[in-house]
């Protein structure tokens, strides 16, 4: 069975400039296909563009909460407009983070709240789901996914404890495990990634960031989706095999592309 990279930034410096030797690794690691993910209105060109050369990548559309708010803040029907593409599969890279506040309140935040919500109301509108961020934001994040009604969603990168993954499936989301999982200051994720249920779990790179082991420190790529799901089984106690077939219905069910 091949696996998916469900999170990759393939337009950052240290990928986009390798892209046919990014390509060729991932086919020589068995992982097929790759959702690159938007952060930037003024990168969705970029983003889309490697989409709409090779059918395999698929792309989402989206600000991350890290973006400072400015005259090209996104709007609702813009996120709308270029989500019905049809290859973009979610909204996002979107949430809340909270993690440099350096001083500020919570209140100092709305912009980041507001602007989320623009994406969960987005996602509703089309129909697809929401790649979500969220560091040092939990709580909140939670809770304006409820609030706001969202349908549909990852939590990409997690990190996050066991209470914090029961909320987000009780809200019927799905998590995504990274090369984090493997690093031996892990542990907490690694028991948090035992308890999942299999029909909820995604794997992704977080590329460039985040290589797993045995390549931390280096450039990552979504080839080494492979390592995240072969530490995976290992945590798990099943075969290689099976993280591949659970990862590959699960995103295959999560962004419709059954």
């Amino acid at each position: 069975m091949p696996l998916t990279d469900s999170h990759c930034h393939l337009n950052f410096p240290g990928l986009r400039e390798h892209e046919q030797q990014v390509l060729q690794t991932m086919q020589e690691h068995g992982v097929l296909r790759a959702l690159n993910i938007s952060t930037r209105v003024e990168e969705f060109d970029q983003v889309l563009g490697w989409a709409e050369r090779h059918a395999h990548i698929w792309a989402t559309v989206g600000v991350h909460p890290d973006t400072p708010p400015g005259p090209g803040e996104v709007d609702q029907r813009t996120l709308e407009a270029r989500a019905r593409h049809p290859k973009v599969l979610a909204l996002g890279e979107t949430g809340l983070d909270y993690y440099r506040l350096e001083g500020r309140s919570r209140a100092d935040m709305q912009w980041q709240r507001d602007r989320f919500a623009v994406h969960i109301q987005a996602a509703r509108a089309v129909g697809k789901p929401l790649v979500i961020h969220t560091r040092a934001a939990a709580d909140d994040t939670l809770a304006m996914l409820r609030e706001q009604g969202a349908e549909a969603g990852v939590l990409h990168c997690f990190t996050e404890s066991w209470k914090v993954a029961r909320q987000a499936l009780d809200l019927g989301l799905y998590i995504s495990l990274s090369g984090i999982l493997t690093f031996k200051n892990a542990r907490e994720l690694q028991e948090v990634a035992r308890k999942l249920p299999e029909d909820r779990i995604l794997v992704e790179t977080d590329s460039p960031y985040l290589a797993p082991v045995p390549h931390r420190g280096q450039t990552n790529q979504p080839a080494y989706t492979r390592y995240v799901a072969r530490f995976l089984a290992q945590l798990r106690g099943c075969d290689e095999e099976q993280v591949e077939a659970f990862t590959e219905r699960n995103f295959n069910r999560l962004f419709q592309m059954l």
